[in-house]
């Protein structure tokens, strides 16, 4: 039998973002200058539009000084965080 995980909750990590920036008081113009990436890109990815590619969101949490793993974490909002194998 095959075991699917859950789908990941994109709009929780949208809605992080959006909190991160607005913490730090910056409009998208300084989150992109401050990430490298276009003004445009982090609208389209707060509003939905697209999901951005693991470069952005990297660029995006060395930005906003957020551990890369808890940025992620919310994409498992509403399951369970798989658990460390043990090694």
């Amino acid at each position: 039998m095959t075991i699917f995980p859950p789908d990941p909750d994109f709009a929780a990590l949208r809605l992080e973002l959006a909190r991160l920036r607005a913490a730090k008081g910056w409009s998208y113009d300084e989150l992109a200058a401050r990430s490298g990436l276009a003004r445009r890109t982090l609208i389209e990815i707060e509003q939905g539009r697209t999901i951005g590619t693991l470069k952005t969101w990297h660029a995006l949490a060395h930005a906003l000084n957020t551990p890369f793993d808890e940025l992620f974490a919310t994409l498992c909002n509403g399951h369970e965080l798989p658990e460390k194998a043990d090694g």
